[in-house]
């Protein structure tokens, strides 16, 4: 099963977006979205595939939150 993660773009740099998850840093293709800094991002195998709203972002960061407790 693959899971897409929510993140929250830093920087911009050609077709690669610096990202934010979960305090993690990570690097991200943006060519499938038109994204700016500061926008929330739903990452999938090292793409961006959908820009979330803020409140989308924070609920599925929160259940993931959640569910990294109960481990």
């Amino acid at each position: 099963m693959c899971v897409a993660v929510p993140g929250k773009v830093i920087q911009i740099k050609g077709d690669y977006a610096k990202v934010n998850i979960m305090d993690n840093i990570t690097d991200a293709n943006i060519k499938l979205v038109d994204t700016k800094v500061g926008d929330y991002v739903l990452i999938h195998a090292g793409c961006v595939i959908e820009v979330l709203k803020e409140d989308v972002a924070e609920e599925i960061l929160s259940i993931f939150s959640q569910l990294q407790e109960e481990l």
